[in-house]
């Protein structure tokens, strides 16, 4: 029997083909099983060597406020970023596209960073990584600073990586504030282009249309971005006798920005 309530996920492979390209979806509606792909003619992205850390935001990051994980909890951080927002429009992560960043996490394509509270879940962000490219997809925040902190170990994290292209897709001024500019599509491309290790060969991107089993063949671990090993390297300056990674970190954008 068919069960129709848990709407088919959108395959891996054509996914990431939309990544590639530019091109990320979207949903009307938390319930609409329903996508349409969107390409902004106009892209906000934060340049790695250009992240804004104010001193408030510093002191936060020294005093070690948040303890910060990665891949602790993607799903808890999706829904957290899905839920309902004081005089926001309907949430455009639906329940399919959630599904679907759920399997690019399993296959390693996608990626969260949790700050906690205690045992609480206050903050965080996820998104999608590929050769030397983070298209960061949402954020969320219960605690003050919170995201703002998950936004500073994404960074860091991309540096210590070697990412070239870290994409917000839309501007906003929350992101602004920490660095984040616009550019045309155009231009945005170029960057992707020369951010991608790895080519899409026609064969490989025929591949990508594939709906089957073997639909997500060769994806993991081909030229994607090890957003992990990066993270795990900030965590190595926790080694005893050495600064906590708070405090690295801010030293970072204090010396860079």
């Amino acid at each position: 029997m068919t069960d129709f309530s848990t709407p088919a996920i959108i395959p891996p492979a054509l996914l990431m083909q939309a990544y590639r390209s530019g091109i990320f979806p979207m949903a009307d509606a938390r319930d609409d099983t329903e996508i349409f792909w969107v390409e902004p003619r106009r892209r906000a992205i934060l340049p790695l060597d250009r992240f804004r850390c104010s001193h408030s935001l510093a002191k936060v990051l020294r005093r070690d406020r948040f303890r910060v994980t990665c891949n602790t909890a993607f799903d808890a951080v999706v829904s957290a970023c899905a839920a309902p927002r004081p005089a926001a429009d309907e949430s455009w992560i639906s329940h399919r596209i959630q599904a679907s960043y759920a399997e690019l996490h399993r296959i390693g394509l996608a990626h969260s960073i949790e700050c906690w509270h205690g045992e609480d879940l206050v903050g965080g962000l996820y998104g999608v990584g590929f050769d030397r490219v983070f298209c960061g997809e949402s954020m969320f925040s219960r605690m003050t600073d919170a995201s703002k902190v998950a936004l500073a170990w994404l960074v860091a994290a991309l540096r210590q990586a070697g990412a070239e292209l870290l994409d917000c897709q839309f501007l906003t001024d929350h992101l602004a504030s920490m660095g984040a500019i616009e550019i045309t599509q155009a231009q945005y491309l170029k960057r992707l282009a020369k951010a991608q290790l790895v080519a899409v060969s026609g064969a490989s991107a025929a591949a990508g249309l594939e709906t089957g089993a073997g639909a997500t063949a060769g994806l993991a671990g081909e030229g994607f971005l090890p957003l992990p090993l990066g993270f795990a390297a900030l965590l190595d300056a926790a080694s005893p006798g050495s600064a906590s990674p708070g405090k690295c970190i801010a030293q970072s954008f204090t010396h860079t920005s």
